[in-house]
């Protein structure tokens, strides 16, 4: 079995068994079913996802960055001449003995 037919099959497996876990939350325009169909079950796995949340911390914030260091001499940035191409002339054929 390929790698991506693996991935569907259990993908599918996992929302099916997740069709008793979760609520169905309908759209504006979609009716209310009682046998939630994949497609309604993979909808609301983002409020089981929420709720399981992550097993990583939460990124700590770091502050302003410190800067320059006051009374530090800053260097200007060193500037070179542009080099310009000059147009080539066109190759002169050889000459041919006879």
């Amino acid at each position: 079995m390929k790698d991506g037919a693996r991935r569907l099959l259990i993908i599918t497996w996992e929302l099916w068994l997740a069709r008793d876990i979760v609520a169905d939350n309908p759209l504006p325009w979609q009716k209310s079913i009682d046998k939630l169909t994949p497609g309604r079950v993979a909808q609301a796995m983002g409020g089981i996802l929420a709720v399981i949340a992550t097993p990583a911390d939460a990124p700590k914030p770091r502050g302003k960055s410190p800067g320059w260091i006051p009374g530090k001499n800053r260097l200007r940035r060193i500037y070179y001449p542009i080099v310009k191409k000059r147009a080539t002339s066109p190759r002169k054929e050889p000459s041919v003995a006879v």
